[in-house]
């Protein structure tokens, strides 16, 4: 294998912000329809922005009631489809593809296997929870590791591979 490259705080976050749009929002969407609006109050939010809009700094203290069954589904749609995404593009979502890194077992620098594809799904909401100090930790690591990466054994690398 050639010098690794370390994906870094950037180029992740611009994958992650696309892999939002590009799947976990649609996968959202499909969720919200599927509950017939049962999971959250759209109305609420639409409120809350035109409050927030206005100045009123407080809109957003007073944020909807969520239906905890279609969280838990909506999460675990989200975390299968980002798994079979990781499975079928070896290591990469639509936005890790674009931005042409893939995610890889730290030691050997292989796929990863189903047990770290689940842990490090699981690692983001540690990496959320920690105060997002687990995605943070990604600008200041010579590996460019996070939280839910050290959880999992994986690292985030250049694609050689796509780049030629």
């Amino acid at each position: 294998m050639n010098e690794v490259r370390y994906a870094g705080f950037w180029v992740r976050f611009v994958a992650s912000f696309l892999d939002t749009l590009f799947l976990a929002l649609p996968v959202a969407i499909v969720i919200y329809f599927l509950s017939d609006g049962n999971w959250f109050d759209f109305s609420q939010y639409q409120q809350n922005i035109k409050m927030a809009m206005s100045g009123n700094i407080n809109a957003l203290n007073d944020l909807p009631k969520t239906d905890k069954t279609w969280e838990i589904i909506n999460l675990i749609v989200t975390i299968t489809v980002t798994m079979i995404f990781w499975k079928r593009f070896k290591g990469a979502t639509p936005g890790k593809k674009f931005v042409h890194v893939k995610i890889v077992d730290a030691k050997t620098f292989e796929e990863i296997n189903n047990i770290q594809a689940i842990t490090r799904s699981f690692g983001y909401i540690v990496s959320t929870l920690a105060f997002l100090i687990g995605f943070i930790m990604v600008a200041f690591r010579k590996d460019k590791r996070g939280l839910h990466d050290l959880l999992a054994g994986t690292v985030v690398v250049y694609d050689e591979d796509s780049l030629n």
